[in-house]
């Protein structure tokens, strides 16, 4: 994407009513939002995440299927979630956000039991040992999601890679938590959620024309 339609993009995120973009020190020194996401949405309806959402296909996708639930899709990259929140204004989708910030930052920018769900969909698998601190389900992370999750609180992680699906049902399990639901390929064994098998993201669907097995796991944090 050229740095023309880049700042194009970020400047009509500017004006989105659904998109909300605080400064890093904003978040570190008290975010505002902090316990208030339903005041932003006015209502009481149950608050649930897109962890890196890329394009924000499953936050609008999830949107348009369960009205009855807030969705905010959290990445860093403003231009590429443009899209999802485009088309969010644009189909007036009053249930899906998108949220500008660094998913390491999620505990100071929910409150604790804040959050009913946390979707997190092809996320990087970060194989390289050295960089299993940005692993997305790693001890660290799975701890900040649960401060912020309701007891009750369910984690999905949509993902095309065989490691990352193994390393978090063995991380999983080495914990004790709670593994609702596994499928090592959505598309071939039956019983995924529709939600899984209804919504594919750009990226999903290069990797199904690659022939990889596209794999889910639901897990509650203990």
């Amino acid at each position: 994407m050229g740095s023309k339609n880049k700042l194009k993009r970020f400047k009509e995120n500017e004006t989105f009513s659904n998109v909300v973009q605080p400064k890093r020190e904003e978040i570190l020194e008290g975010f505002q939002l902090k316990g208030k996401w339903n005041d932003f949405f006015k209502n009481d309806h149950p608050i649930v995440l897109e962890l890196g959402c890329g394009k924000g296909e499953y936050t609008v996708g999830l949107a348009q299927r369960n009205p009855n639930k807030n969705y905010i899709g959290i990445d860093i990259k403003g231009a590429r979630f443009w899209r999802g929140a485009k088309s969010a204004q644009e189909e007036d989708l009053g249930n899906a956000a998108f949220l500008r910030a660094q998913i390491e930052l999620v505990d100071l920018l929910f409150a604790e039991n804040e959050v009913d769900e946390i979707w997190i969909t092809f996320p990087d698998p970060q194989i390289k040992y050295k960089r299993t601190k940005h692993r997305m389900t790693n001890p660290v992370f799975l701890k900040k999601y649960q401060q912020i999750l309701k007891p009750t609180g369910v984690v999905h992680l949509k993902t095309d890679s065989e490691f990352m699906h193994g390393y978090t049902l063995g991380l999983l399990q080495g914990q004790g938590n709670e593994v609702l639901y596994s499928n090592h390929d959505v598309y071939k064994n039956a019983g995924s959620p529709p939600e899984v098998l209804e919504i594919q993201t750009f990226y999903e669907n290069q990797y199904l024309d690659k022939g990889k097995p596209i794999t889910y796991i639901q897990f509650r944090i203990n």
